[in-house]
């Protein structure tokens, strides 16, 4: 047993997620295999103690286990596979991305530590980083410190910061300094990102979208492209998709309502395409969850 699988044996974990003891950031745990799911991750990084998730992202294949950490500096709509079992449970800590922190130690490190993310070199919203002696040292140490509740107020915004700052010198680095550069193609995209997310269900076009990023209608197809693996049409029709799914899931809300209240006019367009989308019908989706 890793360090790690070790520490994370110590807490009392339910099943899928779970709070600690310091805000921004969560457990996880699956003692089953999940067979490839569509989802979103939220902006963070994702370390993994035991088990291995494969993310397939477009044509882009990627996996993140006790090695290799996953960085996702906006929200990404890709498909998941979890590899776990009973006796070897899936273990992982998920750290939200603060971004007053991120532009507080990207300032500190200095313009000369900066990696050119602009024009040609728009990197991905999302992608594994090697699990280094460094990083390793710190998410050790911040599960330690994370089974007191004291320790994890006074010590846990130092170790969070610290991690932060191994990712910044890591493979996954371009992708947090684009985004904490406000005029790179990278940000511009971030910021009609938050627009979908905070505006779903009104009727968006490209050509408003590319105005709040700042590009033209071509240029922010191309950018847009570059870090999501989506079209931006592809990626609205993703994001409104997964919020019905967690309507009609976690709230018990009808599919015609759930439709309506993501956008869709058309409630058969919208169980085509979730169909097409999570493989499940709202009704066959419904009648599974209750088994379970």
């Amino acid at each position: 047993m890793s360090q790690m699988t070790d520490l994370f044996e110590r807490f009392d974990l339910p099943e899928l997620f779970s709070e600690s003891n310091l805000e921004g950031v969560r457990f996880f745990k699956s003692h089953h295999h999940t067979p490839r799911t569509p989802l979103i991750y939220d902006p963070g990084i994702f370390i993994v103690a035991q088990g291995r998730k494969k993310g397939f992202l477009s044509d882009l294949i990627f996996q993140y286990d006790a090695n290799n950490y996953l960085v996702t500096s906006l929200p990404i709509p890709f498909e998941c596979e979890t590899f776990a079992t009973e006796e070897a449970p899936f273990l992982g800590l998920y750290i939200d991305i603060n971004m007053p922190v991120l532009h507080e130690m990207i300032g500190q490190l200095g313009a000369h530590n900066r990696i050119d993310t602009k024009k040609n070199q728009i990197p991905k919203g999302v992608g594994p980083a090697k699990m280094d002696d460094s990083m390793h040292d710190a998410v050790v140490r911040l599960l330690k410190c994370l089974q007191s509740k004291t320790e994890s107020e006074i010590l846990g915004p130092c170790l969070i910061k610290e991690i932060l700052y191994r990712v910044l010198r890591g493979t996954q680095a371009s992708s947090l300094l684009a985004l904490a550069e406000h005029n790179s193609h990278f940000a511009g995209v971030s910021r009609s990102l938050q627009s979908i997310h905070s505006d779903y269900a009104s009727k968006l076009d490209v050509e408003q979208l590319a105005e709040i990023a700042g590009l033209s209608v071509s240029s922010y197809h191309r950018a847009f492209k570059k870090v999501t693996s989506e079209s931006p049409v592809q990626y609205l029709k993703k994001i409104r998709l997964t919020r019905a799914r967690d309507f009609i899931i976690n709230h018990q809300m009808k599919a015609y309502i759930a439709a309506d209240e993501v956008g869709y006019e058309s409630p058969s367009q919208f169980s085509r395409e979730f169909k097409r989308y999570f493989g499940q019908s709202p009704a066959e989706m419904i009648k599974e969850s209750r088994k379970g």
